[in-house]
């Protein structure tokens, strides 16, 4: 296939109508199975003929020639299009790549990603270098042009400057702009902002909105303003509101919005009876939580909840090829589409038996062991960061009235500090500990406390943040000191240390931000690291993302970023960063 969108070869295209003719032979024929129509949304019959990676036909007819072609009988089987994430944040400690051959392995085998990490870690010539390799996977892999930063940078305008941004917008991966967690911004009347919305739209990509909480007023004014869909809502009622409004809205099933369920439950009890403009995302969750898999385990919800099997299986495929005008390469099982298809058992269990893409075997009869990688990571400037600066106890100066108090995994609301945050060690009856985020080149600090984390743990070292920099978290400096020494050594990573000793650590060798190895081996290490915070007084389900959106500020209230301390809805820095 070309590297251009939807455009196969003259001489690929002529082998195409070249095996209708009984001149070349299929590669691949699934015989006698029950595929799903997602036009007429009717179950048929039929015999699929695949030429590599592309589906040449479905209907009742076998190829006059065949000697070449590998035949799947597929009696008493039920075949539908390979599922689709509409909305991938695909660096939550795994990378790309491995979230992609995990997804695969449960039928998950089109992402459309966020490029976000790609924006503070590489130049847009090196990114889209990575961006072509990694769309030599089987797994089809799209991705997002993000307008703004989702946190408060100290150069922003170097990262998100129009020539950057409409470099993105017309690589032809990119098949959106978003999400737009800076639209307050575009209200208050930054036209930039809206300049990069109508230069998307004008290449015919929709803009992905982030509008938690809106009102029915904003989001009619969004609405004007360009953003086309949004996957915010957390009630049935938001839900409608969006979809008479002409949004196309994901249903999230997230590690920290689980609301798939009760959204659902709600849909149905408003008496909607179309489906075609809503989607499902897992939102970039945490490893954990995609241990069954991916959209596989969304349908499963959607079937158990009463949506009409159809519309489930539509809801993670054929819906979301035609909001992002890929209908004609993926999200169907129809000539021409790419042959990314799942085998059922049974069309109520959604997780796949086998699993096509691009034409290829992810697996046959049942999840096999993880693919090694084939992206050459450090050819792409991808690789263990080093550190050429050391953090010392100067550094540790907390004098700063106000700090962070997590009121569930992201929110955050400021509190005033009343425990002694100049003393070396914070003692154990209270949940107060030290917070610092500082510069991942070493030039400036940002020192404050955190409530609410933990209530004993010496200290936390992380290279995993919002933004790229070092996060530490503590009771005791000396601690964080032993946890930043071994994270430095790793090259980047998560590592807790206590009394002396080193307790755990997650090695985060892809630019200190992504884990190298399968998603099965990263489960199981969140699952450590979750089990030992929470042990250390972390009181809530997902401190994975805790430690992310510190400096997230599309979330209220408080966020500690390169800025500074940040009142993120009056957007006033309360305390700067100091430079070292």
């Amino acid at each position: 296939m070309s590297e251009n969108r939807f455009q196969w070869r003259n001489r690929e295209l002529r082998e195409h109508v070249a095996v209708m003719d009984g001149n070349v032979s299929p590669t691949i024929i699934l015989k006698n199975g029950m595929y799903l129509n997602t036009y007429t949304k009717q179950w048929q019959q039929a015999n699929i003929w695949i030429l590599c990676d592309r589906i040449v036909y479905a209907g009742d007819a076998m190829p006059e020639k065949y000697d070449r072609a590998e035949v799947i009988d597929c009696s008493g089987q039920y075949l539908v299009p390979g599922y689709m994430e509409p909305h991938a944040h695909p660096f939550q400690l795994y990378n790309p790549e491995s979230l992609a051959h995990h997804g695969a392995e449960y039928g998950t085998t089109t992402f459309i990603n966020d490029n976000l990490l790609w924006n503070f870690l590489l130049d847009k010539e090196k990114a889209f270098s990575l961006l072509n390799a990694l769309d030599r996977l089987p797994v089809s892999m799209y991705w997002w042009a993000r307008l703004d930063s989702q946190t408060a940078l100290q150069k922003d305008e170097d990262l998100f400057s129009t020539s950057s941004v409409m470099s993105w917008l017309q690589h032809p991966s990119v098949i959106q702009g978003g999400e737009l967690t800076a639209w307050p911004s575009l209200l208050d009347g930054d036209d930039r902002l809206l300049y990069w919305i109508q230069e998307a739209k004008r290449l015919g990509k929709p803009i992905e909105g982030h509008l938690p909480g809106a009102s029915e007023r904003t989001l009619t004014k969004m609405k004007l303003l360009g953003v086309s869909a949004d996957h915010e809502a957390i009630t049935g009622k938001e839900v409608m509101t969006r979809l008479q409004l002409g949004y196309q809205v994901g249903l999230r099933y997230s590690s920290i919005r689980p609301d798939l369920p009760n959204l659902i439950d709600e849909l149905l009890a408003e008496g909607l009876h179309s489906f075609d403009h809503l989607m499902m995302t897992t939102d970039g969750s945490t490893p954990g939580f995609y241990e069954n898999g991916i959209m596989n385990v969304c349908v499963a919800i959607a079937i158990d909840r009463g949506i009409p099997l159809p519309d489930a299986y539509r809801m993670a495929s054929h819906n979301v090829a035609a909001y992002y005008g890929l209908i004609e390469e993926v999200g169907c099982i129809a000539p021409g589409r790419l042959a990314n298809i799942n085998i059922l058992e049974d069309p109520n269990h959604p997780t796949p038996a086998g699993v096509l893409a691009k034409g290829e075997w992810i697996h046959k009869d049942h999840p096999s062991n993880e693919t090694v990688s084939s992206v050459d990571w450090s050819g792409h400037d991808i690789q263990p960061v080093t550190f050429n600066w050391d953090l010392t106890l100067d550094d540790m100066q907390f004098s700063v009235p106000l700090g962070l108090q997590l009121i569930n995994d992201v929110i955050i609301k400021a509190y005033a500090i009343n425990t002694d945050v100049t003393l070396d060690v914070i003692p154990d009856n209270n949940d107060d500990a030290f917070l610092m985020l500082m510069d991942r080149q070493g030039q400036w600090r940002v020192n404050t406390a955190i409530k609410g984390f933990t209530n004993r743990l010496g200290g936390l070292a992380s290279s995993y943040s919002a933004s790229g920099d070092i996060v530490f978290i503590g009771k005791c400096k000396q601690d964080m000191l032993l946890a930043w020494q071994r994270m430095k050594e790793l090259g980047g990573g998560i590592v807790a240390a206590h009394d002396g000793e080193i307790l755990f650590e997650l090695p985060l060798p892809l630019s200190g931000s992504m884990f190298a190895g399968g998603m099965r081996e990263l489960i199981e290490k969140e699952k450590t690291l979750q089990t030992l915070l929470q042990s250390f007084g972390y009181p809530f389900d997902d401190p994975v993302y805790a430690i992310l959106f510190l400096s997230s500020t599309h979330l209220p209230y408080i966020r500690i970023t390169q800025q500074g301390i940040i009142d993120v809805k009056k957007r006033d820095v309360l305390f700067p960063a100091t430079m070292r």
